[in-house]
């Protein structure tokens, strides 16, 4: 009945427009003191702990990367790069963004800062080649959800941080399962394109113009192939990783391409604090929902229920995806994994599911939950970007929505499409 009555108020909270962070640290800082017994420094202790964490340490990395090669209008280069011979497919500026999406989605970690750094750079072009302006907001709504399942991935960093995963070999596990999604992404918008006569003329191949820009986009190329080749082999760990790839973003914008000053890299950089301190606000409040479960007895119950029941392996995880779906309407990403992960893990690992194959799956509902009404991130991204309602953009999103939950159930169901890349 506590459980309940706390869950009803967090909603309560969340309703009237409370951050999730605060609503979720009153409500189980409330209901430890209250109902487990528990010192007010132990909360503190595990609060502190949460974000105590060497993998979290990637986080603020990662964010930095990621603002820092979409202020540097990095994504620019790419479309132009990839646009002089993809265009001549039907549709090919929309697959154009969709290839660039998978290039931040390598060197971000963040499903909203791809769209936006995708969306700034594309939607001009589309507008002028005659895309419906919905197509336009959907296609790189639903690109910039690869920054979630290809590493580097904050949701992985998080899952990792949180059950005790080792943060490499999460990366290495969305490999396939993000390059998966990324086809299906494109075959999907070739067909939509093809059937609904979007883009201008088909050109032929410029692999002139591919030659030339080829030389001045080849350190921005390099990136994702040092970052995915660094984690692959071992050579650094995600938390140097995620260093590198700052200080290489810097680099890239200040020195060689100059397309950041010195007062917009400290522009970025406080922006990127702020998102950090967001994030490590909401893993606070979501260590302390785990230690509340924990302390009292409801993690232990839940498996002991789920032994008594003698559920299958793939009904538990079709029931997880329906909860992590209908949660990703009303949570976002960061405080669905630190809400969900120490309740669903436990049940996963006893029932032999992988636990490198759980993490996968679960972030690929958070992929989804960018894309949901009320709550969906990208919804809102692409409807500032387009000025389209943001109920016109997630239209948009219905078709390709389909397409996502076609890529989870390969995920869940085939686990070796996560696994196969992990020694």
């Amino acid at each position: 009945m506590l459980i309940v009555l706390a869950l009803v108020t967090m909603l309560l909270f969340l309703a009237i427009g409370t951050h999730v962070a605060v609503a979720l640290g009153l409500v189980t800082t409330g209901l430890i003191l209250f109902a487990a017994g528990v010192p007010t420094t132990v909360i503190a202790q595990t609060a502190f702990k949460s974000v105590n964490s060497y993998p979290l340490m990637a986080i603020p990395m990662f964010v930095l990367a990621g603002n820092l090669m979409m202020k540097g209008n990095i994504a620019e280069l790419l479309i132009q790069l990839v646009g002089s011979v993809v265009r001549a497919i039907r549709g090919g500026l929309a697959l154009t963004a969709m290839i660039a999406s998978v290039f931040f989605a390598a060197v971000s970690g963040s499903s909203v800062g791809s769209a936006a750094a995708i969306g700034a750079s594309t939607v001009g072009g589309l507008d002028r080649e005659n895309y419906p302006r919905r197509f336009s907001a959907a296609i790189v709504a639903v690109g910039g959800t690869l920054g979630l399942m290809i590493p580097p991935s904050l949701g992985f960093i998080l899952i990792g941080s949180i059950v005790g995963l080792p943060v490499d070999q999460l990366f290495i596990a969305g490999v396939l399962p993000g390059l998966m999604e990324a086809s299906l992404l494109m075959i999907a918008v070739m067909i939509f394109s093809r059937r609904g006569g979007y883009g201008g003329v088909v050109q032929k191949a410029d692999w002139g113009a591919f030659s030339r820009k080829l030389p001045g986009a080849g350190a921005a190329l390099l990136m994702p192939v040092l970052i995915l080749g660094s984690i692959y082999t071992g050579y650094l760990t995600p938390t140097e990783v995620s260093a590198f790839a700052a200080a290489y973003a810097a680099i890239l914008c200040l020195l060689v391409y100059r397309s950041v000053t010195l007062g917009g890299a400290w522009s970025v950089a406080k922006d990127s604090l702020l998102q950090t301190s967001m994030i490590f606000a909401v893993v606070m409040g979501g260590s302390l929902v785990g230690f509340a479960l924990a302390r009292m007895g409801v993690s232990a119950s839940l498996v002991s229920f789920i032994t008594e029941m003698d559920i299958q392996p793939w009904q538990f995880l079709l029931l997880a995806n329906l909860l992590l779906l209908v949660l990703g309407m009303f949570l976002d990403g960061v405080a669905m994994i630190v809400l969900t992960a120490p309740l669903l893990f436990p049940v996963a690992t006893h029932l032999g599911i992988n636990p490198m194959h759980f993490a996968v799956i679960m972030v690929a509902n958070v992929e989804i939950a960018t894309l949901t009404p009320p709550i969906g991130l990208n919804l809102f991204v692409m409807s500032g970007i387009t000025k389209q309602p943001v109920h016109e953009v997630a239209r948009g999103v219905l078709p390709f929505y389909l397409v996502r939950l076609v890529g989870l159930a390969l995920i869940t169901f085939v686990p070796a499409i996560s696994l196969a890349l992990i020694s």
